[in-house]
């Protein structure tokens, strides 16, 4: 990590020359700006400005309609990007370049921006503070390698894709070593710019990756993943490949998650551990899963939000289906890691590859608070095949049925307040929209002749 001093040393030996100042938007991407070195050091490590509809677009960085916060009416004006300091780093994947995250806030107030990213966790991070609580979370990573940059797939119209391995890689030493030119650099970079990557393995489809980061504290871990998915896109781009973050890419391939891993700590106790208790859990980790399994369907938006999310969601393929809970088994929407340990956890396992860390950790911890607050009864285990347990409730299956449940869920609006419930509802409505309007391809290969 870097201080202003450490900064300037390194501006006067020319090893940093450049500044990334970043905020996060809606999409958990970084927007911002590049500074010299000096300008940042000698004013805008304060603050700087960026446009308020960037946390008003979508994907294409459309001006969507319909938002309270922003739109043509009101001018599309200013918020103040002030850096957090402590997120200053070497980038060092990118010659002569350091990177910092930035609080987003109001342009006459400063007061935050309720529903820019960060804001939203930290919002929800206050309310365990309060108790003296901290959540412990880790993130897991996983994508798609392509062969061809970012430009040659679009220019081919993102048809004929192809992974850089052939066949299934799950742990396969011998084929990710065939893909170390963008794996070796991707853990040492990050390692190198504070961030504590513990491992990249092969996924369970030809040309998936997985990036693991050790766990931290809920805002340091949602920053370590929004700096290492840039990373990642950044280094395959260097090496002449295309990393991708989207969950499903074609039918009859296995998607790519996010699995969100918690734990919730006093201090150095973790509040999760009973060691009386057969399993290792407590009654507030107890309680605290019975709210992340009674409001799945409340926070799915947040841990998938595009049309394409859901397509993940098929029987055996590793991704969930159903939101119950169960001891080590990959079929459940929920699973406890760590039985009988101090270390015990719970892992969220309906996050897909293209969510906002920030915004999926806050709702976690919003669910879970609800079930500790509502002193609400875990079921049993599920033990078995949970695809096929009709009893068993679902995920929402569609954008549309997930937006309506975030619309009507009590519960995030008095976690989060209706403004912000409502921005991210007026998001999700918008992706269903854009989808709406678009002819696929499938339709025109199904109806061109036979309609």
């Amino acid at each position: 990590m870097l201080t202003l001093d450490t900064l300037s040393d390194a501006a006067d030996a020319g090893t940093i020359d450049t500044v990334l100042v970043c905020l996060v938007d809606m999409q958990g991407r970084l927007m911002g700006k590049r500074f010299h070195v000096r300008d940042f050091l000698d004013h805008s490590h304060a603050e700087t400005h960026g446009c308020n509809y960037l946390l008003a677009t979508d994907l294409e960085m459309h001006t969507v309609d319909g938002y309270a916060a922003t739109s043509w009416a009101a001018g599309y004006g200013d918020y103040v990007m002030q850096p957090d300091l402590s997120t200053l780093r070497p980038a060092p994947w990118l010659d002569g370049t350091a990177l910092v995250l930035c609080d987003v806030l109001d342009h006459h107030t400063h007061a935050p921006v309720p529903h820019s990213p960060r804001a939203v966790l930290k919002a929800q991070i206050a309310r365990l503070a309060e108790r003296g609580w901290t959540l412990k979370a880790a993130t897991e990573l996983e994508f798609f390698l392509f062969e061809g940059g970012y430009d040659a797939i679009r220019k081919g119209g993102f048809r004929d894709l192809v992974p850089v391995s052939g066949y299934n890689e799950d742990y396969n030493i011998l084929q990710t070593t065939k893909e170390e030119a963008v794996m070796r650099p991707v853990r040492n970079h990050l390692f190198a710019a504070g961030i504590p990557v513990e491992n990249t393995k092969g996924e369970a489809e030809t040309g998936q990756e997985e990036l693991n980061i050790r766990y931290a504290e809920a805002l340091l871990c949602a920053d370590h993943h929004v700096i290492a998915k840039q990373a990642v896109k950044e280094i395959a781009w260097a090496q002449g490949v295309a990393a991708s973050f989207l969950p499903k890419w074609r039918a009859d391939k296995v998607g790519s998650a996010a699995h969100v891993h918690q734990s919730l700590w006093d201090g150095d106790t973790p509040l999760f551990h009973d060691a009386e208790d057969r399993r290792g859990m407590s009654d507030t980790m107890r309680a605290w899963m019975a709210g992340l399994i009674a409001h799945a369907g409340d926070g799915t938006v947040f841990l998938a939000p595009y049309v394409n999310s859901y397509k993940r969601f098929q029987k055996g393929t590793f991704a969930p289906t159903r939101t119950a809970w169960s001891v080590d088994n990959r079929t459940a929407g929920f699973r406890l890691v760590g039985e009988g340990t101090k270390g015990v956890r719970v892992e969220c396992r309906i996050g897909g590859s293209d969510l906002n860390p920030y915004l999926a950790i806050a709702a976690q911890i919003a669910a879970g608070l609800a079930g500790v607050d509502g002193d609400l009864d875990l079921a049993p285990p599920i033990a078995g095949d949970v695809y096929h347990m009709d009893d068993v409730p679902e995920i929402p299956r569609t954008l549309r049925a997930a937006t309506e449940a975030l619309r009507g869920s009590d519960m995030l609006r008095a976690a989060m307040g209706d403004a912000v419930v409502d921005h991210y509802v007026r998001a999700a409505e918008w992706e269903q929209e854009a989808f709406d309007m678009a002819v696929t391809d499938w339709e025109i290969a199904r109806g061109f002749e036979r309609a």
